[in-house]
């Protein structure tokens, strides 16, 4: 976490002069069940997900503290940063931990939480202390919020690019901000840069009624 302008500067938030891979980069390539999937020429480990899904590689821009340092690209999300803090449930601020009692503390926007079904999110928990700052400067909370206090989030699956293989090379494909689930058959050929959750048990929770630290 950092400031800029009175601004408190999110971990998770995308800085000038990090860069994501180029296209070059990607390969067909065969998984450990002999089928084809998307990958990378110089694959390592730490480029799989959870479910073996392939992560967008972008370059990380840090200080001696490890921390994201340079001027911020506000609305864009590094992938690698958002898959960490989500992936462990850390503050999406300050990497600190979001636990009240034994939940965890997510904030949604009003306008797109729904009553009567789970809530898919790709934004990784706050910590109290953040919390204000984030409805205070994130656009998607300004309009209304609701804070969550989350028991049950299992992994759902990913937002980013699909692709295909054909005889002309690889192709990447239309696609949206709609979440991939992990049952998809798609996810051998999508590249991920944002993790989703499942929220199924909450309990809506009042923030001035939260601890600070």
């Amino acid at each position: 976490m950092r400031h800029t302008a009175n601004r408190v500067v999110p971990y998770i938030t995308a800085r000038e002069g990090e860069a994501g891979d180029l296209l070059a980069a990607l390969r067909a390539s065969f998984g450990g069940d002999g089928r084809s999937r998307l990958g990378y020429w110089d694959e390592t480990p730490e480029d799989r997900g959870p479910r073996g899904e392939l992560w967008g590689r972008c370059s990380q821009d840090l200080g001696t503290d490890r921390l994201p340092q340079g001027r911020p690209r506000w609305r864009m999300v590094h992938p690698a940063r958002q898959r960490e803090t989500m992936m462990k449930l850390l503050c999406q601020v300050c990497v600190g931990p979001t636990k009240v009692g034994k939940a965890h503390l997510f904030l949604e926007s009003s306008q797109r939480l729904p009553s009567d079904k789970p809530v898919l999110t790709a934004q990784p928990p706050i910590c109290p202390a953040h919390a204000p700052a984030a409805v205070e400067q994130c656009p998607h909370l300004r309009n209304g919020h609701t804070a969550l206090l989350v028991h049950s989030a299992p992994l759902h699956g990913v937002i980013g690019t699909p692709y295909q293989w054909s005889a002309s090379g690889l192709q990447t494909l239309p696609g949206d901000d709609e979440p991939l689930p992990y049952t998809s058959p798609m996810l051998r050929w999508f590249l991920a840069s944002q993790l989703v959750r499942t929220i199924r048990d909450y309990t809506v929770v009042d923030l001035d009624d939260l601890p600070s630290s």
